[in-house]
């Protein structure tokens, strides 16, 4: 009965996980289409400079001739050069300004220390004063604007013309038309003043009354900005986008025949016209259906990938959610910044996509999220042969250029390496495109500068994920492998034999996986933490004893294979206390597998010759190892812990150790789980015997004579 509930319980879970992951999907599904634009799609791609390889297009109704975007600046500006600047004229600056001068004069006089003057002369400097304010200020006082200046101007012609224009004077609601070369500025207004006073031979002191006027000058036409580019703005809105037109039954493009820039805008028209068409007369309902079908097929084959080959992932619920939600993420900012119309699409940076999904799972899965990622924004961006081109490549760049993730500055490097492709990638499109190099803009080149300078912010979301997740990444695994860790400081002080081999078991199982294939990261994070456990009794292992005291000794084999055997159970119980990923915990669960305590099993069957000897006291717990990098570290431990036992390391004395330690592995059935294959076996035999050879200094010495060669210790070093 309690087998039946415990069955019914499992298939039960089964099921409600399978209900959230179809659920997950399903809903990916449904936010991606309301992600994409809701118009149908122009069924032609085409490029400038490129062959027409469809059949002859002809006009199926009457359509005008969208303007290129260089014809619209030609005619904005030739607009704007019609707009005149508004003035208003603000007639209270002159009385003030007067009054201002007819109120100081007085002090001004007394200060000047000019009162040998008669009163009668000063009134005429009062007067003249007054009578010059007047002209400057009637004519009218203005501040140049340089964004008015030489405006429609060749070089001669601003020469000739001083850079004065045209303007438009509000008086009072009336409008008059004036230029600037018959108004003063506050300069020439001075220097007017100046020269009338020089020529006036009734004022004596006239450089003194000249610069007492100059404080009275400011300007009193005001350029009135909001008025102005209103006029601006209304002038614009009736520039025309499009020029002539093409008529229904008219040849737009021939096959195989070269699209020029007429066809192309032609083209481009009609692409525009069918789709405006199309938001408005077609019908939605079966946009979304097509949208719906095609986005089901891409998350469907990505879905059956991971099911057969990452099985891992798609088993784990919190894994795909994170797949979807980084996908939806993505592809909704791309729409948003197609709905925005923001000025240049590369500017997302598309490529941080790949790099989170390589860092965080392998290449394989970015790889295959990434052709994912870009077939389903071919369905609405603009340019969709260009930009999948450019997408895909520099994508598959990042992916190839953090393969293995082993120092920081990987990122950088790896960041100039996509930027460098993306430059080389657009130059060879425009090449294809137009034939020339002058048609290169090295401001499209902003964009990717761009766009790699905020793939950048990918590490941070890396590490979010992680934290929120549970995920290991290689980043993760670097830190966990630096030895000065509180944990692995911790083992090298009080067990400082075990962490020494803690540390040759981690080259060994490392130099292997890098040969059979498999994380070097994750195997050499898990092999220095794999004994861990024994810091709790360091002494009761030989590694840590530094005298001939052997603790065992006052205890029975029972007693002791428990101790062994504990180290196991203390290590997982360190790791868990300390925050170690589940993936380095494993390490620590198998790395004995289900194999015995040998050495004390046999020694209680000896001082028990007629008593039968319970084997499950001296047997590890298990599991057994389930992954290559858990299997090469069983291999790993056992040979590098055997090897200090041998009296005489020679060539065949460890070639024996290696092979028997396999040997006994396989016939204990350690790796029925696990994904290694006997040709991988025998190769991490190969390297660990290479390996020890050259640890313990083993030569090989020649006999000349008999051809022979035999294995002796170097016993120089």
């Amino acid at each position: 009965m309690a087998k039946l509930k415990i069955n019914y319980l499992r298939d039960k879970n089964q099921n409600n996980s399978f209900i959230v992951k179809s659920a997950m999907i399903i809903l990916a599904i449904i936010l991606i289409c309301i992600f994409l634009p809701k118009q149908p799609r122009f069924r032609y791609e085409f490029e400038k400079g490129k062959v027409w390889n469809h059949e002859n297009l002809v006009s199926p109704y009457n359509f005008a001739i969208l303007k290129t975007q260089e014809e619209l600046n030609k005619d904005r500006e030739q607009i704007l050069k019609t707009v005149q600047p508004i003035y208003n004229l603000n007639s209270s600056v002159s009385k003030e300004q007067i009054d201002q001068f007819n109120t100081d004069i007085a002090e001004k006089w007394q200060i000047a220390n000019m009162d040998s003057i008669s009163n009668q002369d000063k009134e005429t400097y009062q007067s003249v004063g007054n009578a010059l304010l007047s002209y400057v200020y009637n004519r009218g006082i203005i501040s140049l604007n340089n964004r008015y200046q030489n405006k429609g101007l060749n070089a001669e012609q601003v020469d000739q013309a001083q850079s004065q224009y045209n303007f438009t004077l509000l008086q009072d609601n009336v409008a008059q038309q004036k230029n600037t070369a018959d108004i003063f500025t506050i300069e020439s207004a001075n220097q007017y003043i100046e020269s009338n006073l020089s020529r006036n031979n009734k004022i004596d002191q006239k450089s003194w009354l000249a610069e007492t006027l100059k404080n009275y000058v400011t300007i009193n036409y005001i350029f009135h900005e909001n008025l102005t580019n209103k006029a601006e703005q209304n002038a614009l809105a009736n520039i025309s986008t499009t020029r002539g037109m093409v008529q229904k039954g008219e040849l737009i493009a021939e096959k195989d025949k070269i699209i020029s820039n007429e066809t192309y805008q032609k083209l481009t028209s009609l692409r525009k016209v069918f789709e405006d068409e199309a938001r408005i007369s077609g019908n939605q309902g079966y946009v979304m259906l097509g949208h719906f079908v095609v986005i089901s097929m891409c998350v469907s084959l990505l879905m059956v990938f991971l099911y057969f080959f990452r099985s891992t992932i798609f088993d784990s619920n919190r894994l795909l959610f994170i797949i979807l939600i980084v996908i939806i993420s993505m592809l909704g900012v791309l729409s948003w910044a197609i709905n925005m119309k923001i000025p240049n699409l590369y500017y997302i940076p598309y490529c941080s996509v790949p790099i989170i999904f390589r860092v965080l799972f392998d290449t394989r899965v970015a790889l295959n999220i990434h052709l994912l990622m870009v077939l389903l924004a071919a369905l609405f961006v603009p340019n969709s042969f260009e930009f999948v081109f450019l997408q895909f490549m520099t994508g598959m760049v990042a992916i190839y250029s953090i393969r293995t993730l082993v120092k920081r500055e990987q990122f950088l490097v790896s960041s100039l390496i996509i930027l460098g492709t993306y430059i080389i990638a657009y130059v060879g499109l425009v090449l294809t495109r137009n034939g020339s190099i002058s048609t290169i803009y090295w401001t499209d080149i902003i964009p990717f500068v761009v766009s790699v300078g905020l793939t950048l912010l990918a590490y941070p979301l890396i590490y979010a994920f992680e934290r929120l997740f549970g995920i290991v990444s290689d980043l993760t695994l670097m830190e966990l492998t630096n030895s000065n860790s509180r944990l692995l400081r911790e083992l090298s002080l009080k067990a400082p034999g075990t962490f020494q081999h803690s540390l040759q078991v981690a080259n060994l199982a490392e130099a292997a996986i890098y040969k059979i294939g498999g994380n070097p990261l994750l195997i050499r994070a898990g092999a220095l933490y794999h004994d861990i456990g024994k810091m709790s009794n360091p002494l009761f292992f030989i590694e840590n004893q530094k005298t001939d005291i052997n603790p065992h000794a006052e205890l029975t084999p029972e007693q002791s294979a428990q101790i062994i055997i504990s180290h196991v159970h203390k290590g997982i119980e360190m790791a868990k206390k300390n925050q170690l990923p589940d993936v380095i915990i494993d390490f620590i669960r198998t790395h004995h597998g289900t194999t015995k305590v040998d050495y004390f099993y046999n020694m209680a069957v000896k001082n028990n010759p007629d008593k039968l000897v319970d084997e499950s006291i001296f047997k590890y717990p298990g599991p057994v190892p389930f992954s290559k990098e858990t299997a090469v570290l069983m291999i790993a431990d056992s040979v590098e812990a055997a090897s200090r036992a041998l009296k005489e390391p020679t060539e065949e004395s460890i070639n024996n150790l290696v092979d028997k330690i396999v040997d006994y592995k396989i016939a204990q059935r350690q790796f029925i789980n696990s994904d290694i294959t006997m040709r991988d076996i025998t190769e991490v035999s190969d390297i660990f015997k290479s390996m020890l050879k050259s640890i313990y200094h083993v030569r090989i010495d020649y006999d000349v004579n008999k051809k022979t060669a035999l294995a002796t210790p170097n016993t120089k070093n």
